[in-house]
């Protein structure tokens, strides 16, 4: 199987950019559209209208091309969780939380599928670590955008990603889910409680 190219010979050739800007768009059409376990490489192949063995020249799996594909997804969540205020006081909900669980909402179809029983494991993973590095970095209250080197702060964040996590796939899957802001209620109320220093 060849080398995926590297970073240099992607800037350099617009021909590998659009081939796996194509497969990303498929591969998150099709996502939105099934179970992520029931997609192929043929299906994604299809959708992007390459052949099969193309999509191979540029990933190793299905679920590495997934995890591209979401990479711009998961970073936008972990901007947006970024923006949430955990150190602020107890008292009103952030209008920054509100406005997670807003994002999470605007792409629901997304979530239910990357974090339901049929969904990605690398994706799920990738977002824990995403959002655990945010949640440390203001823990620390770091201005430098990097975590102090302490594990139990580590620890602390991981386990308030793990719990953004937990809640993201189970409200997106609620038939009857609260609001947005309902939501960053009660999910306050309990982060207020677990990240208390």
């Amino acid at each position: 199987m060849p080398n995926k190219p590297t970073a240099t010979a992607e800037r350099m050739d617009p021909r590998v950019r659009r081939t796996r800007a194509l497969l990303r768009s498929a591969a998150l059409e099709l996502a939105a559209e099934r179970d992520v376990e029931a997609l192929t490489i043929a299906d994604i192949a299809e959708r992007a209208t390459v052949n099969r063995a193309t999509v191979y020249l540029h990933y190793r799996d299905r679920d590495a091309l997934l995890l591209d594909a979401m990479e711009e997804e998961v970073g936008r969540l972990a901007r947006a969780a970024a923006q949430c205020p955990l150190t602020r006081a107890a008292g009103r909900a952030p209008k920054e939380l509100v406005a997670l669980f807003r994002h999470v909402e605007a792409n629901d179809t997304l979530y239910q599928r990357m974090l339901g029983p049929s969904g990605a494991a690398r994706f799920i993973n990738r977002l824990r670590e995403l959002l655990a590095h945010e949640v440390a970095v203001q823990l620390s209250g770091s201005d430098a955008g990097l975590p102090a080197a302490d594990p139990s702060l580590e620890l602390r964040a991981h386990y308030l990603a793990g719990a953004f996590v937990g809640v993201f796939t189970h409200w997106v899957s609620m038939p009857d889910r609260p609001s947005a802001a309902q939501a960053a209620r009660e999910v306050w109320a309990l982060l207020r409680g677990a990240s208390r220093t």
